[in-house]
């Protein structure tokens, strides 16, 4: 699996714009939108990320300093997210993250699918919820929770009463 290309297409999904920073000897995408700034650095090995990744941090913050700088609020929210394949999760790649000078930062190892980026990547991302609203039973819902109100109000309340008429019930505790 490419990692860059999984990265790029999840933030892309996500709504940010992305580019490639070719400055380092690994893959570095930037990725932005209204509030968000950040880059995703893409090591050959979880050994390679633990190693460089406060220098690749810093290479490229150093590069992009003066727009960081002029982004107003979106500079509290820079990311720095660490990625590398292979085969085990480290917690030297975990510490990273306790790490809260310069960027608020991301680090995963062993990402060897498409759904461990995305993984990775869920904090940068939207909530997304589909709820499901056509099998609901609102009405069932709602008198189930309204066990304190009389069954002659909440059979007011889900008819066609008046608003006026079910307040009035409210009130004398009907």
């Amino acid at each position: 699996m490419d990692i860059q290309t999984q990265v790029e297409i999840t933030l892309r999904e996500g709504g940010y714009e992305t580019w490639l920073y070719r400055g380092l000897p690994h893959p570095v995408i930037g990725f932005e939108d209204p509030t968000v700034v950040g880059f995703v650095h893409i090591f050959p090995s979880e050994e390679a990320l633990v190693e460089n990744w406060r220098a690749s941090q810093l290479s490229v913050l150093n590069r992009h300093a003066a727009a960081l700088r002029a982004a107003g609020t979106k500079s509290w929210n820079v990311y720095s997210v660490f990625l590398a394949p292979g085969v085990r999760t480290s917690r030297q790649a975990a510490r990273i993250e306790e790490d809260f000078t310069m960027t608020r930062k991301i680090a995963r190892a062993s990402i060897r699918t498409s759904e461990d980026v995305v993984r990775a990547l869920l904090p940068l991302m939207a909530v997304r919820s589909k709820p499901r609203l056509l099998d609901a039973d609102f009405e069932g819902r709602m008198k189930a929770r309204l066990k304190d109100v009389s069954p002659a109000t909440l059979n007011a309340l889900f008819s066609d009463a008046s608003p006026d008429d079910v307040a009035l019930m409210l009130g004398e505790g009907a």
